[in-house]
Formats: C-alpha cells, sequence, structure tokens
C-alpha cells in the first residue's frame, strides 16, 4: 500500500507540470506503462491523520525520461492534489525546462495552480509569469506574464532582453495550440514601444497553424502608402490558401490570394491578384499603368520529380495589361522580364534531355515597346547523349536541338546601319550533330587530340510581310550581301580537327609551374548560305571573343550561326602554385583564319559577328591572368587587343580582398563601341562593393555603380543590419540614375523579424527627389 502510494505520488508530482508547460502536449497516455521509477530522497513521510505522503529533502524523482528535482513534494490523497515546493525543477525528456517555487495541481492535471513560474523549451524559447493556473485540462493562463525569444543574458541575467513582450494575462491553449496575449506591450531593450489591447500568434511548437500574419508597409509615389494584412489558412497538411488585402491611400484596395498544394512527388501553386484603380492619372495617360482602371493577374508554379531523372514543371503569367505584376510588386512575378514556360528534364549520368516551350513578358510602363517583339518558343529542344562506352577508343557525343519562334512585331535598331534584333514571322530550325574524339600521349607528354564533327541543319521561314520589305535597306548597308529569302533551307558542316597540348612542369623547393602550349587547326567547308541574308539568328546574336572562348571549336552562341573556314587557334597557359599559398594563372592566344570565307566577317540580320576580334584573318589578341593569396585577396583580368596596333578593344578587371572584418570587390569593364552590332559609343564603368562587419551582430554595406563615359552614377546604395539568435533589423536605401534621360529614382527598404513572432517591414518603394 505504501509503495503504490509512493509511485503515485512520484508520477503525479511529475507530470502536471510537464502537461502545464503545453510543451509536449503530455498526457498519461504518453507514459509508458512498464516505465521504472527511480525516487531519492532525504526523508520520506507518512502522515495517516492527514491522509499524505511526502518526500522531503533533496528530492530527485525520474521517470519515463523525465525529471522532477525539489526540496518537499507532498501527495494528498484526500483531495487527490500534488504540491511540490522551493526551488522545483522539472526537466522533460525533449529538453524543456520549468522553473517554479511552487506547483499545486490535481492528479488529472484539469487545474492547478503555480507560483513564480519559469518555462525554457528546447528551441529556445522562453516564458515567466508571477503565478500561472490551469483549467479544463487545456488552458494555462500566466497571469503578469513575460514572453521572449532571447537567451538571457550570462553575465547579466537581470539585464532585459533585446525584445519582450509583457502581458497581464498570457493564455496559452494546449488544445488550439495557440498563445493569447492580453493587455500586451512589446519592449525593446526595457523601453515600451507599442501597446495592444490584446494579440494571438501560434504555439511555438507549431509549424503551420491558421491566422494573420504580420503585416507590412510599403511606399510608392503613385501608389500612396500602403498597408499589406495577409491572412493564413492551413487546411490541411498537404495544402494551404493565404489570401491578403493590401490598402493604397491613392489607388484603393488590391487583394491577392494564393493556394499551395504538396504531393510525394512535387509542389504546385496558384496566384490571383486584382485591383481597380481609383486614381489612374497619378502616372502619365501615355502609359500603361495610366491608362488602366481594372487589373489583375493569375500565375502558377509547379516542380514535380516524376523519379530520379526525370522531372517536370511550370511557370505561368497572364495578366491584364503587361505591367500590372511589376507595378505592384507581386511576389514571385514582378520581375522586369518575366518568362512563362513549360518543361520536362531528364538527366543521366552524361546524358541530357529537355523540351519547354516558353514566352517572355517584358514588364515596362511604355504603352508600345519590348513587350510585343517578344517570341513564342514552341518548342525549343535539346538532347545529349554520350555513350558509356567509348567508340572507336574515343569519346562520341551526340546533340539534338529543335526550335520554334513565332513573334507578332519585328524589332529593328539603326544605328549607322540596320539591325533586326526579331523578325516577325513563324519560324522553325532542327540540327543534328555528331562529334568524336581521342586523346593520345606521348613518350615525351605531347597531349594530341583529333577530333571529327558532323552536323546538318533543317530550317524553315515564314517571314512577316514588312520584314521581306525591308531587307533590302539591309542590304544596302551591307553590298556584299545578297537577299535569299526562302520558306525552307538545307545546311550541313563537317570538320576536320586536330589539338595538340604540351604541359610543361618547372619545380623547386618554393613553387611550381606549368607551362602549357596548346594549337588547334579545324579543317571545314564554307557554311552554305552566310554571304545572303535570309536565315534569322535568335540564339546566336551574343558573341564574345575572350580569352575563355579562344579553343572553342564554334564561337558563335548558338545553333543559328554556323563556322565554316578553315581556322587554327594558337595560345599558351600558365598556372602557378607557391609555398605561400599564393596561385596564379594566365592564358594568352589568337585566332587564325587560313582558308575559305570567314563567317564571322560576313554580316548576318543582326551583324552577329561586327567588331567581334575575329572578322579580320588573323585575330585580335586575346589573354588573362589571375592571382589569388590564401587569406582572401584575388584580382583577375581578362582583355582582347587590336592584332596590329594592340589598342584595347574590351577588358574586364575585377578584384576582391578581405582585410579583417572588411570585405570589398572592385569591377571595372570597357567594351570599345560596335556600332552596326548596335552601339555606337565606348561602353565604361566600375562597380565597387564594400561591406563590414562591426561586431558580432552589427555590419553594414555600400555599393555603387559609375559610367563613365556619361559621368553617371548610375546607382548607389547602403544599409546596415542587425542580427543575432532572435532579432533581425536591416535598413538598406538605393538611388538610380537613368543614362539617356538623366531621371533619378530612390527607394528604400526596412525589415524587423522577431524570432517566432514574425517578420515586419517595408518593400522597397520608390521615392521622387522632393519627397
Amino acid at each position: 500500500m505504501g509503495a503504490t502510494a509512493v509511485a503515485t505520488l512520484c508520477a503525479y508530482a511529475l507530470l502536471p507540470a510537464a502537461a502545464l508547460a503545453q510543451t509536449a502536449g503530455l498526457d498519461v497516455s504518453d507514459l509508458p506503462q512498464d516505465a521504472q521509477m527511480l525516487l531519492t530522497a532525504d526523508n520520506l513521510i507518512y502522515d495517516n491523520d492527514n491522509n499524505t505522503i511526502t518526500a522531503a529533502g533533496g528530492v530527485q524523482i525520474e521517470y519515463a525520461g523525465h525529471k522532477l528535482v525539489a526540496d518537499n513534494v507532498t501527495y494528498d490523497r484526500a483531495t487527490s492534489r500534488v504540491m511540490a515546493r522551493g526551488r522545483v525543477q522539472i526537466v522533460e525528456k525533449d529538453g524543456n525546462r520549468i522553473f517554479a517555487d511552487e506547483i499545486d495541481i490535481t492528479d488529472n492535471f484539469s487545474d492547478g495552480f503555480v507560483n513564480a513560474l519559469r518555462v525554457e523549451t528546447v528551441d529556445k524559447t522562453y516564458f515567466a509569469a508571477e503565478s500561472a493556473e490551469r483549467s479544463g485540462g487545456r488552458l494555462t493562463t500566466f497571469n503578469n506574464g513575460v514572453y521572449t525569444a532571447c537567451e538571457p543574458c550570462r553575465e547579466k541575467p537581470e539585464k532585459p532582453p533585446i525584445w519582450r513582450i509583457k502581458a497581464q494575462k498570457i493564455i496559452w491553449n494546449g488544445e488550439a495550440k495557440t498563445v493569447r496575449f492580453e493587455r500586451a506591450r512589446f519592449e525593446f531593450f526595457g523601453m515600451p514601444i507599442a501597446y495592444l489591447p490584446f494579440f494571438e500568434t501560434a504555439d511555438p511548437t507549431v509549424k503551420r497553424k491558421s491566422g494573420f500574419l504580420m503585416p507590412s508597409a510599403s511606399y510608392k509615389k503613385e501608389l500612396g502608402f500602403g498597408v499589406k494584412v495577409p491572412y493564413y489558412l492551413a487546411l490541411s497538411p498537404t495544402y494551404d490558401l493565404t489570401v491578403s488585402g493590401t490598402y493604397y491611400t491613392k489607388q484603393g484596395f488590391l487583394g491577392e490570394a494564393e493556394w499551395r498544394q504538396r504531393f510525394d512527388s512535387g509542389q504546385y501553386s496558384v496566384k490571383i491578384a486584382g485591383i481597380s484603380q481609383r486614381e489612374p492619372e497619378a502616372w502619365k495617360s501615355s502609359t500603361v499603368n495610366g491608362s488602366e482602371t481594372g487589373r489583375g493577374m493569375i500565375g502558377t508554379k509547379g516542380q514535380f520529380q516524376i523519379n530520379p531523372r526525370w522531372s517536370f514543371g511550370w511557370d505561368v503569367l497572364a495578366q491584364t495589361d503587361k505591367n500590372f505584376s511589376r507595378t505592384y510588386g507581386i511576389s514571385g512575378f514582378a520581375d522586369t522580364v518575366q518568362k512563362s514556360e513549360l518543361y520536362l528534364t531528364g538527366l543521366d549520368d552524361r546524358n541530357f534531355f529537355d523540351l519547354r516551350a516558353m514566352h517572355f513578358d517584358i514588364q515596362e510602363d511604355a504603352k508600345t515597346g519590348r513587350d510585343e517583339q517578344q517570341p513564342w518558343v514552341l518548342p525549343s529542344f535539346d538532347y545529349s547523349f554520350t555513350p558509356d562506352e567509348p567508340v572507336a577508343g574515343g569519346e562520341l557525343n551526340l546533340d539534338v536541338n529543335m526550335q520554334g519562334l513565332y513573334r507578332e512585331d519585328e524589332s529593328f535598331r539603326t544605328n549607322n546601319g540596320t539591325r533586326l534584333d526579331g523578325a516577325a514571322g513563324r519560324f522553325g530550325r532542327a540540327t543534328a550533330e555528331a562529334e568524336w574524339k581521342r586523346s593520345f600521349v606521348t613518350t615525351g607528354g605531347l597531349v594530341v587530340t583529333p577530333l571529327l564533327q558532323a552536323r546538318g541543319d533543317a530550317i524553315y521561314t515564314d517571314y512577316d510581310a514588312n520584314v521581306v520589305n525591308g531587307i533590302p535597306n539591309f542590304i544596302s548597308n551591307n553590298p556584299q550581301m545578297t537577299s535569299d529569302v526562302r520558306s525552307s533551307y538545307y545546311r550541313y558542316m563537317a570538320t576536320a580537327g586536330l589539338e595538340a597540348r604540351w604541359p610543361i612542369l618547372f619545380s623547386t623547393s618554393s613553387a611550381t609551374h606549368v607551362l602549357e602550349p596548346m594549337a588547334q587547326v579545324f579543317v571545314r567547308p564554307d557554311a552554305a548560305y552566310q554571304d545572303r541574308i535570309g536565315i534569322p539568328n535568335e540564339d546566336a546574336q551574343s558573341l564574345v571573343f575572350d580569352a575563355t572562348t579562344l579553343f572553342e571549336r564554334d564561337k558563335f552562341s548558338g545553333y543559328d550561326r554556323i563556322e565554316g573556314g578553315t581556322r587554327a587557334n594558337i595560345g599558351i597557359r600558365y598556372s602557378g602554385s607557391f609555398a605561400n599559398g599564393w596561385t596564379t594563372h594566365g592564358l594568352f592566344g589568337q585566332s587564325y583564319h587560313l582558308a575559305g570565307a570567314n563567317p564571322y566577317a560576313q554580316p548576318d540580320l543582326v551583324n552577329a559577328g561586327a567588331y567581334s576580334g575575329l572578322e579580320t584573318d588573323v585575330s585580335d589578341f586575346v589573354g588573362l591572368v589571375g592571382i589569388a593569396s590564401p587569406n582572401g585577396f584575388a584580382v583577375s583580368a581578362g582583355a582582347r587587343f587590336d592584332e596590329e596596333t594592340f589598342e584595347l578593344r574590351r577588358t574586364d578587371v575585377k578584384s576582391a580582398a578581405r582585410f579583417g572584418n572588411l570585405t570589398t570587390s572592385l569591377q571595372y569593364a570597357y567594351i570599345q563601341a560596335q556600332p552596326t552590332y548596335g552601339f555606337k559609343d565606348d561602353r565604361q564603368e566600375v562597380t565597387g562593393v564594400a561591406k563590414v562587419r562591426f561586431d558580432e551582430n552589427w555590419s553594414g554595406f555600400g555599393s555603387g555603380t559609375y559610367d563613365l563615359e556619361s559621368k553617371t552614377l548610375v546607382s548607389n546604395s547602403y544599409g546596415f543590419s542587425y542580427g543575432d539568435e532572435c532579432f533581425i533589423y536591416s535598413m538598406t536605401y538605393t538611388r538610380t540614375k537613368n543614362r539617356d534621360t538623366q531621371e533619378t529614382s530612390q527607394s528604400f527598404g526596412f525589415r524587423i523579424a522577431l524570432r517566432t513572432i514574425g517578420d515586419f517591414g517595408t518593400s522597397s518603394g520608390e521615392l521622387n527627389d522632393s519627397f
């Protein structure tokens, strides 16, 4: 009888406190029935007159992973109450700690009282109260309570945390998993800054729960001040809904809703938003924003993993006008260039499959502009296959590319000549390519790699009449070309190549150097139709000849242009490693057109080869050099020089360094004018970035970009942030200036994040100069 009573005493002394903390939702059924209990105490007292059992003096009880420590624990059999007094401490099996001066609770956990309570959860959240009461088996009320997610200062425990919430009552609902604060005030560093009659948040242990999320604020001259209030609906473990309302003082109410659903293999989301603009005249009437009243969008994203090799997904936006999502900052759909696509991708070792349909939306305020000139890509297909086993002792690679386009409006740009960036009409191309190569190493270390390549293209064109009529104007600026507009083209290319490399190692006691002379030659016929205007160029418009592309077999960036003729590439590579941790590398070389028609001297509809450095039989010189230290300093430079005068044509210089808590980077870029390629003036700018960490928590940054040609500070920004385990604050300021119009805009943003409570801040809002 006595042993049973003691066991009952100990179990009941332990369990109510754990239930009171509500950190694990502990119930009688949570405890194993066959668990062994260990009780140690200085004295065990049976008081039959008062019908109590008392363990006194250094009481320690361990049961089912839980531990209770107190000066005195008493079980009253008449009232079925358990009382623990004096330096009460409970450590739950999940790590949570409960401290109190006194605990008095019924043995069925439904009602009780705690004096001078303090709770420390395993996820480092903290409660304290003068007293606490438990009622109904589910509600715990902290009287004159304090809550924070900031760890107390070890050196000065009495020091106020960075933030805390003091409330007359904190009501913890263990069934609904909510915490309600009544007559609450927010304090920062011990100073009250806000008062709320009441607010409610999810239990810190809850990951998903319906309720209001933290609001945010924004400002934009044409929109006015805006306040956004989101509400989250946790409808099930696999899907949820977030609805938001934003009120703008000028434009009225913007409604948003986002549905998200998750599956074992992936997830998808659908977002809708809309507004009836109250003051469209806040923008100029000649703009999209200024001429629309009812505006809205629907967007969806999805990504699914069919199996470890295959995946498919989509990212699609449809809106009433081309600039709604960007104007109102609809999350996930506010980029200036918004790509809508549907794709299927497969990846297996060295084999790759990619099929997608795409459309590009340019979100801009101009009524007519680049958006109307963007194509529908239906479809884009890439397939690459490399057999696992060698073929004739070498590596064989098969590539297939197909592309179909439709564009409604053409894009002409004139700068001392006509450049057709995008032709209106329908176009299609199918390309198949095979390449084989094998490397041989001689006894002297010379690496010789023969290469064979074959390619075929089938091209379909259906130009708009305006493009057909405009091509003669293009021909007049390029008299060496002739017009040849057809509905279909067929072309092929065969290449025989040889590459030789001879790495030479030089080593000393403190350094290792590798010099590697390298030469390539590619023999092939002239490319078909390269002296005629007719084949569109959509994916090979960007041509950059530098050290990184010197040894490429085909230097065009895409499939629409094809390289023919015989060409040699010659250069030398260097790498060095030093005992003190420094490393260096470099490359320098030149390309030579040896026979046939030079494809880079033959203009197409975008003049891709003009001023590339490859349009002459002897190319410009290209080179790069870099150096890096073990302590964070690095600098690299790449450049292209005229083949006769050694005049600088193009350069990129990058540097980065770390000095203690300071990290900096500097980048300089220069590109000489390329008139017929579309850039009539030199381009030259410098960008600098600096970040500094003042101490463990405080940091700041600054950056700027300066256009040396127009003498314009194109953009500059700076900001600072504070962050620790419970609190984050950041503020940023950005200023941008248009190179051509000199129009200036400014934006700012700030963010406050309270761990377990949420984020509050502003979206970056544009300001006018007079703000």
